[in-house]
């Protein structure tokens, strides 16, 4: 079974920046793809980054194109999002979790970690 844990959100002012980091456990072989979801208030859990471990290829929604950067580092089992040039619309938690296949409907999300972004 795999096991997730965010850290790293805080509170920023807008155009400042935060890094995320995702420790995870229990993947059996290095051919996954793992990602960062967030959700707003009043609004549904949207993707915003995934990365194919054993590739390196990135994929990030177009809201987030050029301000973030996620990365892995294997030997600590840690994924992380560097969010740069920060915007209000920014605010969420941000959870991580598997992107290929992206969690369904049912999935627990966990308690992410909480970024709030000031104007």
């Amino acid at each position: 079974e795999v096991h997730v844990k965010e850290s790293g959100g805080g509170l920023v002012q807008a155009g400042g920046s935060l890094r995320l980091s995702c420790a995870t456990s229990g993947f059996t072989s290095g051919n996954y793809a793992i990602g960062w979801f967030r959700q707003a208030p009043g609004k549904e859990v949207e993707p915003v980054s995934c990365i194919v471990n054993d590739d390196g290829y990135t994929h990030y929604a177009d809201s987030v194109k050029g301000r973030f950067t996620v990365s892995s580092d294997n030997a600590k089992n840690t994924m992380y999002l560097q969010m740069n040039s920060l915007k209000p619309e920014d605010t969420a938690v941000y959870y991580c979790a598997s992107c290929i296949p992206p969690p369904g409907s049912n999935y627990d999300w966990g308690q992410g970690t909480q970024v709030t972004v000031s104007s």
